[in-house]
C-alpha cells in the first residue's frame, strides 16, 4: 500500500520558505514561478503555523493543574532562571 507524503516538520518547511524567500528576493524569477513560489510559501507559512499552533496546546495540556493553566518560562528564553 502506498504511504501518503509526510507533512514536513517544521525546520524543513522552515527552511524552504527561506529558500523561496531568497528566490523571490533576487527578482529574476519569470512572473509565473514567482507565483508559484509565493503560493508554496503561503502553504508552508500556513503548515509552520498550524503545527506551532499544535506544539502551544501540547504545552497548555502539559502545564495545566487543577483545572488552570500554569505560566511559566521555559529555559533558554532569556528570561532569568530561578
Amino acid at each position: 500500500m502506498a504511504r501518503k507524503p509526510k507533512t514536513p516538520d517544521f525546520e524543513q518547511a522552515l527552511q524552504q520558505l527561506e529558500g523561496l524567500v531568497e528566490q523571490l528576493e533576487q527578482g529574476d524569477l519569470p512572473i509565473e514561478d514567482a507565483l508559484k513560489a509565493f503560493e508554496e510559501g503561503i502553504r508552508l507559512t500556513r503548515d509552520c503555523q498550524g503545527i506551532l499552533q499544535q506544539a502551544e496546546q501540547k504545552v497548555q495540556l502539559l502545564t495545566e493543574q487543577d483545572g488552570e493553566i500554569e505560566v511559566t518560562d521555559f529555559p533558554g528564553n532569556g528570561a532569568p532562571s530561578a
